[in-house]
């Protein structure tokens, strides 16, 4: 079995390509610019036990660069069987100062991304009869969150997304689902001084933020062959924030 898991570097990203070297699979990370931070977790995934571990480079708006890397995938014999659609950019701001560069950039990464890396290597799944897409959303892609218009949009389209592919998929045994966590201590929090994080985690009922390791417990859990009955859910580790 062979996953990709886009945005793999670090953070989230790397804690699911861990996950899946753990069990021994064979893990494609891929990266953009964090060349050093790629390899870095490539090597924690073969001392983790994957069979085999590949870092690829591209620019996720760019369906050249990504069909460069699917042809890569191809004569190393490491087609994905599971696709983790994680790559993302955050963006904090009131509405009013969002310019439509940026606008257009948050888009493009979040969610032209994921139909790019979605289109391009589901025909494989389809074929066999059998895959998992697992799409890493927030949880303000659910409550929306004020100053995170633009973040809170590409992620409700990313749930959505997820919803009616699912629908499209499940005649061809391919499940597709989205992790919608709540808030989880990575760098996405760095915005953040000590005094608000503090009085974020008091929102939280469990009284503290995810670690990364717990969000790929559930990006596992959803890749298994035994989860087939399990799709277009949008599942929110949150901590009881929202329910």
């Amino acid at each position: 079995m062979t996953v990709l898991v886009t945005g793999g570097s670090r953070g989230i990203g790397a804690a699911i390509a861990r996950r899946f070297a753990s069990e021994g699979m064979n893990v494609v990370i891929h990266y953009h610019q964090s060349h050093e931070a790629a390899n870095e977790t490539a090597r924690t995934c073969l001392r983790a036990g994957a069979a085999n571990v590949m870092t690829v480079s591209a620019d996720l708006r760019s369906r050249e660069q990504l069909v460069r890397v699917r042809e890569k995938l191809s004569q190393r014999e490491l087609v994905p069987d599971i696709l983790v659609n994680n790559a993302g950019i955050a963006h904090y701001s009131m509405l009013a100062d969002v310019s439509e560069d940026e606008w257009d950039d948050v888009m493009s990464v979040n969610l032209k991304g994921m139909f790019l890396c979605t289109q391009l290597f589901m025909p494989a799944m389809i074929t066999q009869r059998f895959g998992r897409i697992v799409n890493v959303s927030s949880i303000w892609g659910i409550s929306g969150a004020s100053c995170e218009v633009l973040y809170s949009t590409t992620k409700g389209g990313m749930n959505a997304f997820t919803k009616a592919l699912a629908k499209e998929l499940a005649p061809s045994g391919v499940t597709v689902n989205a992790v919608a966590p709540g808030a989880v201590d990575t760098v996405m929090l760095d915005n953040l001084g000590a005094e608000e994080k503090t009085a974020l985690e008091s929102e939280i009922p469990v009284g503290r933020f995810a670690q990364p390791d717990e969000i790929a417990s559930l990006v596992y859990f959803l890749a298994l062959p035994e989860s087939a009955y399990i799709t277009g859910q949008i599942i929110s580790p949150n901590g009881g924030w929202l329910t």
